[in-house]
């Protein structure tokens, strides 16, 4: 396994980038440990499979350099980096058995074939393979075919790093759990550096040690589920992590405070000083489990119109138009929501502001 670091990398496909939005992956720097799970996480077309590319050595970067344990090896080929990429769709020989498609990684670097049925015999069974060894990949399902890519990816005991470009893809909802665990498992047995691509948040939040959260070319926060969730750097991080995502408002700072519409937020003296500090544009952030319905009038309470409440088992999702912002609150199930308007805190504890889309450290 290798330690993964990125100085100053960037690429753009088009010669000659003028800005920062000719890049397809904009100048970062990072370091991904020895023994690590990490995932790149975004929307299509972010940059993440790029990144992943220049890792495998299928793209060359523009700028900047790619280094395993100190070493550049940015001009390597793909075979010379000594990685495994199980790619979106998988990649077998249907006319081979399972054991075969497993061993081929080791018969091809003429690994001695007694070695080889154990390796396979192992990987086989972290992944629940084992009855199907002696079959014809041919015949096997979908989900049992991305499992032997899997498994080729995990064969080999010598790579540097493994890496995963969304790959649970044409996988059942169900098989995407169980493979999901699975995926850990095999991290805290075997130490792997893992490197998985996807759009999932809960693929990758379930994965991977360390969250690489992307848009626009850009890495904008890095980080464990609790900071993603907590204390999101960036407003694209509040609002594409959780479900329903982070609610944004804009506000508006004057001598007395700051307002969301035509209504005042109290907000502690030291949060106050540090907006009034903050040059730019202002954005309340708070997830909708942590805002609260209250009293009618309650200090620093906002009214809101509902729209719409919806009963899902263990919590009410709540939809309110406040001052022309749609907020949402998840609430607990007994608690009655009359129709007409609510009193909601929106400023607590764990309310976030960010100043033109970065978040403000409290």
């Amino acid at each position: 396994m290798a330690r993964i670091e990125f100085q100053n990398l960037a690429h753009a496909y088009a010669p000659n980038p003028a800005t920062l939005d000719d890049y397809a992956l904009q100048p970062m720097s990072m370091t991904w440990e020895d023994g690590g799970a990490y995932a790149l996480l975004g929307p299509s077309g972010c940059g993440k499979t790029t990144l992943l590319n220049i890792v495998s050595g299928l793209v060359r970067p523009s700028e900047g350099k790619v280094l395993f344990d100190g070493r550049d090896i940015t001009a390597l080929s793909p075979r010379e980096r000594n990685i495994a990429q199980v790619f979106q769709f998988p990649v077998i020989y249907d006319t081979m058995s399972v054991f075969d498609n497993l061993a081929f990684p080791l018969r091809n670097r003429k690994m001695p074939e007694r070695d080889v049925k154990v390796r396979v015999h192992e990987v086989a069974e972290l992944l629940d393979m084992t009855r199907e060894l002696t079959r014809k990949a041919n015949n096997l399902s979908a989900d049992a075919k991305q499992k032997i890519s899997l498994g080729r990816g995990l064969v080999r005991k010598d790579v540097a790093a493994i890496l995963f470009d969304e790959p649970l893809t044409v996988i059942d909802p169900h098989m995407k759990w169980v493979l999901r665990r699975q995926l850990k498992k095999i991290h805290h047995q075997l130490k792997l550096t893992l490197i998985y691509v996807t759009h999932d948040q809960v693929e990758a939040l379930t994965f991977a040690d360390e969250v690489v959260v992307m848009t626009n070319g850009r890495v904008v926060q890095k980080g464990g589920p609790d900071a993603l969730f907590l204390r999101p750097d960036h407003t694209f991080v509040g609002y594409f992590i959780g479900s329903p995502g982070m609610n944004l408002c804009p506000v508006d700072l004057d001598a007395d405070g700051i307002r969301l519409g035509t209504q005042r937020l109290q907000l502690d003296p030291h949060t106050l000083d540090l907006l009034k500090h903050a040059n730019g544009t202002l954005t309340l952030g708070i997830r909708p489990e942590f805002v609260r319905v209250v009293n009618h009038g309650e200090p620093g309470a906002v009214q809101a119109a509902v729209v719409r409440v919806q009963q899902l088992g263990n919590y009410q999702l709540l939809t309110v138009q406040c001052d022309s912002q749609t907020l949402r609150a998840k609430i607990e199930p007994h608690v009655r929501i009359d129709e007409g308007s609510v009193w909601l805190k929106l400023a607590t504890p764990d309310t976030v502001f960010f100043s033109n889309d970065e978040r403000i450290a409290r």
